[in-house]
């Protein structure tokens, strides 16, 4: 059974960046996709990036350019760096595990999910 663990969250001010952790214990990198999304208050579940087996990666438009998802070579964490943040990007970022490149965005489809971690960006 997977179970991510989420980590590095924090507050900053607009412009600065922060890079999230999971951990991903138990995990099988088979041909599973691995993605971020993030929940704002009174909003609903979005997928920010996501990395496939192949080692293929999507984005939101909203963070292209600005948000790198990777991985460590031993496949057992996965990584958010997250630069030129915006206000915008407040939000609980969750890790999630077990679900498809070609509906990444759909949070469905994922078979595990970390407790979350809170980024909040400042004006």
């Amino acid at each position: 059974q997977v179970q991510p663990v989420e980590s590095g969250g924090g507050s900053v001010q607009a412009g600065g960046s922060l890079r999230l952790s999971c951990l991903l214990s138990g995990y099988t990198y088979s041909t599973n996709c691995m993605a971020w999304f993030r929940q704002a208050p009174g909003k609903e579940r979005e997928g920010v990036a996501a990395k496939d087996s192949e080692g293929l990666t999507t984005y939101a438009d909203s963070v292209k350019g600005r948000f790198a998802i990777s991985f460590d070579n031993a496949m057992t964490a996965m990584y958010l760096q997250m630069n030129s943040l915006k206000p915008t990007d407040t939000a609980m970022y969750y890790c999630a595990a077990g679900g498809s490149l070609r509906d990444w965005t759909d949070a469905r489809g994922y078979r595990s999910w970390g407790q979350g971690t809170q980024v909040t960006v400042s004006s």
